[in-house]
């Protein structure tokens, strides 16, 4: 059996594609990378929600799932759109890495409980929300480009700081740049963060399905997922939506699923926590999705939809 494996070419992204491939060679698969562009990686100048956020890091990869160039692709869970084709399907998890955002900077005083005011690139939409509606001292500017890219504008000094997600920077290696962690409970993470997703054509043999099913994907962790993708699927969010969403187990087993959304400017939040068993994951984000719409959840969507 060989497994191509379909990845973006960024360093992170083959980082990612490396830990799939290790772990499917430890069994004694044989595999090989294929190494392809997306949208995202080639628009540079425009933020993600001018260019639009549906498949912007995976059509390309998707597309060579269908004709069979590559078995499998591998995705940062939290660039997955949340509705996928019928043909199309996430067949593993990995396990999840810590999820909070961080602070980096070459200035470890930086805070942004501190009152000081500084400048914070960032190309997220959530992100930028968060700090309005946290932080309205801080001042944020678009800060698009693979990890290095960003570092390389904090180095010309386009900003005093960047907002990422843990998970890259500490596989980049670039955990002495942190100068502060950010709670989950003020800003809770996008839906997926820090974990790899395995995307399938329906197409690809069984025995493919379920070797790469056994051996990378982590149930804990898929459980998560699936409550947070079906929160996020109801709500029709993409990347360029300022949409939020953490499931965490329980000491009982259950999924607790805490998730909301905040308005462009800061000045709405609508956040709530449902919790149920794990079987019904996907049910539970349907239900606190439906919860959030009705507490004006709808009204701040079409009001972000219109701005963007």
């Amino acid at each position: 059996m060989n497994i191509k494996i379909g990845t973006r070419s960024s360093r992170l992204a083959l980082w990612q594609a490396y830990h799939i491939q290790n772990l499917l060679q430890a069994d004694g698969i044989a595999t090989e990378l294929v190494l392809i562009e997306t949208k995202g990686d080639k628009v540079l100048d425009r933020s993600l929600s001018k260019i639009g956020s549906k498949g912007v890091f995976t059509q390309e990869l998707e597309d060579q799932l269908r004709d069979g160039t590559i078995d499998i692709a591998v995705h940062s869970a939290k660039d997955m759109q949340s509705s996928l084709p019928e043909d199309l399907e996430i067949i593993a998890f990995t396990e999840r890495e810590r999820v909070n955002d961080v602070l980096v900077s070459h200035d470890k005083s930086l805070s942004l409980t501190s009152g000081k005011e500084f400048v914070v690139g960032t190309s997220s939409t959530r992100r930028v929300a968060m700090l309005k509606h946290f932080c309205p001292h801080i001042r944020t500017v678009d800060m698009r480009g693979n990890l290095q890219t960003r570092l390389r504008k904090l180095e010309e000094g386009q900003c005093d700081a960047l907002l990422l997600a843990f998970a890259g920077v500490h596989r980049m290696e670039y955990d002495d740049l942190i100068a502060e962690y950010l709670p989950t409970a003020d800003f809770t993470p996008a839906v997926g963060q820090g974990s790899i997703a395995i995307e399938v054509a329906d197409t690809l043999s069984e025995e493919k399905r379920q070797a790469v099913r056994r051996l990378t994907n982590h149930p804990e962790t898929e459980a998560c997922l699936r409550a947070e993708r079906a929160f996020l699927r109801r709500l029709e969010g993409g990347c360029s939506i300022p949409v939020f969403g953490l499931a965490t187990l329980t000491d009982e087993g259950h999924v607790s699923l805490t998730g909301g959304i905040v308005s462009l400017d800061g000045e709405q939040m609508l956040r709530e926590t449902f919790t149920g068993p794990k079987e019904d994951a996907e049910r539970l984000g349907h239900e606190l999705a439906e919860s959030i719409l009705a507490q004006g959840g709808a009204e701040v969507l079409q009001s972000v939809r219109e701005r963007l």
